[in-house]
């Protein structure tokens, strides 16, 4: 393929997250919100560029060392969920856990702490069918929780939700990012999600802007 086959979906895109901060990106489809957050959560490479995480350069580690990272140091929250289906609550949490190195007891226990965050310690056998579309995001904001990690990337958190549910998830972010000192960098449609978040950033044709 050469290079005349290639978009460039970001354009000279800069942007410093501090940690602590919950930042919302927004824009109109197509701007390059989800390109640039895959690219800040190591799940896209770069073709140019750098991305540093904590004071260390980060686009440029080894393949498993990226995976390590991905697993211990950030976590993701998408629009779709993506729990399974045949797993309670409380073993999708742990799941990520486990991915992680932990034992299978202390990533139940460590599944078990973080349900708890999000207000679901009554619901650790249930599975995702039995759980409202909420419940499933405060389970997917458990398991991005777990490993305790330095970020989290939300694309869309609220963008499958009704009205109700995405004030919950929401003032249950802002709640975790207070508490817990966590950053926050979330994709979002949603003027909810964005004001609560300390800092806006808008995008338009692959360029940061705020």
């Amino acid at each position: 393929m050469g290079r005349d086959n290639y978009v460039d979906a970001l354009r000279g895109a800069s942007l410093e997250v501090r940690p602590g901060e919950m930042v919302a990106i927004m824009g109109p489809s197509g701007s390059g919100k989800s390109t640039l957050l895959h690219i800040l959560g190591c799940l896209d490479s770069l073709t140019s560029g750098e991305v540093w995480l904590d004071g260390r350069r980060v686009d440029d580690l080894p393949g498993r060392e990226l995976v390590r990272l991905r697993r211990e140091e950030v976590g993701f929250i998408f629009q779709t969920f993506n729990l399974i289906p045949s797993l309670t609550a409380l073993e999708n949490v742990a799941l990520a856990a486990q991915y992680a190195g932990k034992s299978r007891g202390a990533a139940r226990e460590a599944a078990i702490k973080a349900l708890a965050q999000v207000h679901l310690s009554d619901r650790h056998r249930h599975r995702p069918p039995e759980l409202s579309g909420g419940q499933q995001q405060r389970v997917a904001i458990a398991r991005a929780l777990v490993n305790r990690p330095k970020v989290i990337f939300g694309d869309e958190p609220t963008g499958n939700l009704d009205s109700a549910s995405s004030e919950e998830i929401v003032a249950m972010m802002n709640h975790i990012n207070q508490t817990t000192g966590t950053t926050f960098v979330l994709v979002t449609h949603d003027p909810g999600v964005a004001a609560a978040c300390g800092r806006i950033i808008r995008m338009l044709d692959g360029k940061v802007f705020e």
